[in-house]
């Protein structure tokens, strides 16, 4: 398998959950803003939407979409922990908190790099603010947004929570959140994804 990454984009978590896994793969950095590919060629050559994560297969095809990729990586590498089995509730669990942070975590970034009247500008803000603030409620008392075991939906939050830091949030006002992205940066595979493709916008204040 091969991976196709952006540094600190939402690919990471699929990085991550490679890592994660366990499962052997290959790793190319590109330029998304650019369109380019780390030899300088067109990346939608081989991505043509032109957009990371994309996971080309064993077999010549390739599948996108971060949630779709992360449930792909965990079942072939039998990692209930990750991403538990199918049918079951906690599975469902997992992915419902994948698709909160995709739509209104994830598109809340969005309207910050338009250049837009002050008054709607901090009304993006204080909208994806509030959505951190759900996500930081239901760490109150939890080690990861499902419970006590690190899922695919724990890091998909570290790398989307981790961009608050680079837009200027006041992230000392989400305590769990904060607490959160400090425990899973210290993993020994959030360290190394980090390591191998850049931070980009994930921002890791130190202690």
């Amino acid at each position: 398998m091969k991976l196709y990454t952006h540094p600190g984009a939402s690919s990471l978590s699929v990085h991550i959950l490679l890592r994660e896994a366990g499962l052997p793969f290959d790793l190319e950095v590109v330029n998304v803003s650019a369109k380019t590919r780390s030899d300088g060629s067109d990346y939608r050559g081989v991505a043509p939407r032109g957009m990371v994560p994309l996971l080309e297969l064993d077999d010549g095809t390739s599948l996108t979409e971060n949630m779709v990729i992360a449930q792909y990586v965990c079942d072939r590498a039998g990692r209930h922990d990750l991403m538990p089995e199918a049918g079951s509730m906690a599975r469902y669990r997992v992915m419902e908190w994948q698709s909160f942070v995709a739509a209104e975590l994830h598109k809340g970034y969005i309207p910050l790099r338009w250049t837009l009247p002050p008054e709607a500008m901090a009304f993006a803000r204080e909208r994806l603010f509030k959505r951190l603030a759900i996500a930081d409620a239901a760490l109150d008392g939890r080690r990861y947004l499902t419970g006590d075991t690190f899922t695919a939906a724990d890091a998909y939050l570290f790398v989307i929570a981790g961009w608050a830091y680079y837009f200027q949030f006041e992230v000392a006002k989400l305590p769990q959140i904060e607490r959160f992205l400090a425990e899973v940066s210290r993993r020994p595979t959030v360290q190394a994804a980090l390591a191998a493709e850049g931070n980009g916008l994930v921002v890791i204040p130190q202690p």
